[in-house]
């Protein structure tokens, strides 16, 4: 009987220390099944609220952007919570478990216009790798460095010579001369007059300016450096704009607009930076601009906003007009020191300058500023040469940065008679450069905070010229989110969950 006992004891021990194994072992499953359902509802939660992307900007501009601000407006980040709460509750509700939600939140959040537009910039890059591909950003790459590096050469050429006031020079030389000129003629007025000889008349102008003829001038001898000077003081578009082409009148408040408001702003969210891409995201980015914004040659046209968006990115003023203005003089700044430099580099094209600068000086009796006139000569035929490329370019043609002898339009003897061919001698070439090749030459002379701040102004504008988002703001749409959420299990032990969610 003792041995009996005593086994029976045992086994009761045993049987006992098995048991709290196995309670122990289900409590634990238990709490694992527990710890799996919470993890799985927070992520669906986060995952349905981020599948509430804004599908008008995904549409137009393939941005995936959460608005946040629940219908427009400002931001409202306890309605979004409610929302993403509304997708979790379910979830804990699907077996016995006792889950209920205690509290939660959001411990961090990332507004797209955050830390000068980051994510938004970061997202527009990663878009254009994955449209491009390797290979295809390589080539962009190559061809937009090539075209820089000539460009900035030109346009420091044209401000060269504009800076070298190679005009004013002119005309203080020919007052000088026409000076001198009318003081020799009084003398010999006078000394005619005490010898009862006739008078001679002088050929200065009345207003001071350089003079047209002398009296000894051969009247069919023109100046077309008089023309030039008179076709520069024309406001620039009556210049270039083609025949029939018409100009928008669009304007907008500028104020309202992401460059011109106090932005909202969101938290940190841990982990979540974003790597600037350098060199190669602003050429990325500056061609997301190129490929969605519109532009002269291909005006917008939709909603309330400005037509003339990249040029509205690269003068930033408020109306279509004054920013179709100040491309335009840019373009003639480049397309004046390319042909400039083309003139100077062209040993036919110096000799007929040299020659009809001899044949103005002799005319006008002042040969020792023969070389002051040569070179307002070529400064005038490269700026008449600059309108015809212009306006060539605004008319949908292509003209090469740099022009060989054949591809040049304009003559020296046409000149002066610039404005009656403005449209009968101009042409354009396949191997040249179109007006949105142009453009992108000079958005890469932009910096990087300016072309995203004016590309988030023209994406907000056109968003809220749709039917109900009149109110939209850029700064009210979420790209990440850390949420963190205490649930209870059986009324007894609570979870604290942690989740971060983000467009990338």
């Amino acid at each position: 009987m003792a041995k009996r006992g005593s086994i029976t004891i045992f086994l009761t021990l045993v049987l006992s220390l098995m048991l709290s194994l196995v309670c122990a072992s289900i409590e634990s499953v238990r709490m694992a099944a527990v710890r799996t359902q919470i993890l799985g509802s927070v992520d669906v939660g986060l995952y349905s609220l981020f599948g509430q992307y804004d599908k008008a900007l995904l549409k137009e501009y393939d941005l995936f952007l959460l608005d946040g601000s629940c219908g427009g407006g400002p931001l409202n980040m306890a309605e979004v919570y409610n929302n993403m709460e509304s997708y979790i509750k379910p979830v804990l509700r699907q077996n016995s478990q006792k889950l209920s939600i205690v509290q939660g939140g959001f411990s961090g959040y990332e507004l797209a216009t955050d830390e000068s537009g980051a994510a938004f910039y970061h997202q527009v890059v990663q878009y254009m790798r994955d449209t491009l591909g390797s290979q295809g950003v390589q080539l962009l790459l190559d061809k937009i460095k090539k075209r820089e590096e000539k460009t900035e050469e030109a346009e420091r050429n044209g401000n060269l010579a504009e800076e070298g006031q190679t005009l004013e020079k002119y005309e203080a030389e020919m007052n000088s001369a026409a000076q001198n000129s009318q003081a020799a003629l009084e003398e010999a007025n006078q000394a005619n007059q005490n010898g009862g000889g006739n008078e001679f008349s002088s050929g200065a102008d009345d207003g001071g300016s350089a003079p047209e003829f002398s009296s000894n001038a051969d009247q069919s001898v023109v100046n077309p450096i008089t023309v030039i000077r008179r076709i520069r003081r024309m406001g620039i578009l009556e210049l270039v704009l083609p025949p029939g082409a018409g100009v928008s009148e669009k304007e907008i408040s500028k104020r309202t607009l992401v460059s011109g408001r106090t932005l909202q702003q969101g938290m940190p969210v841990a982990g979540n930076t974003k790597r600037d891409p350098g060199y190669t995201g602003q050429i990325l980015f500056q061609q997301y601009l190129l490929n969605k914004l519109g532009n002269f040659r291909r005006a917008s046209g939709k909603g309330n906003g400005l037509n003339y968006q990249v040029e509205y990115i690269l003068e930033g003023k408020d109306n279509d007009l004054d920013n179709l203005k100040g491309v335009a003089g840019k373009l003639l700044l480049i397309r004046e020191g390319v042909n400039f430099a083309h003139l100077l580099s062209d040993p036919a094209k110096r000799s007929q300058a040299a020659a009809l600068a001899m044949t103005i000086a002799s005319t006008f009796l002042v040969p020792p500023i023969a070389a002051v006139i040569e070179k307002a000569l070529l400064l005038c035929w490269a700026f008449g040469e600059s309108i015809l490329d212009v306006r060539e370019l605004l008319d949908g043609g292509r003209i090469p940065l740099v022009k060989s002898s054949a591809e040049w339009q304009l003559s020296l003897g046409n000149l002066a008679n610039l404005l009656d061919s403005l449209d009968t001698r101009r042409h354009s070439t396949s191997n040249g450069m179109s007006y949105e090749d142009y453009l992108q030459v000079l958005l890469a002379s932009k910096s990087k905070n300016i072309k995203l701040e004016r590309g988030m102004d023209m994406i907000e504008l056109r968003i809220r010229s749709m039917p109900q988002r009149e109110n939209f703001q850029l700064d009210s749409c979420i790209t990440a989110i850390e949420a963190s959420v205490d649930i209870k299990a059986n009324k007894r032990k609570v979870f604290t969950v942690t989740k971060q969610y983000c467009y990338d």
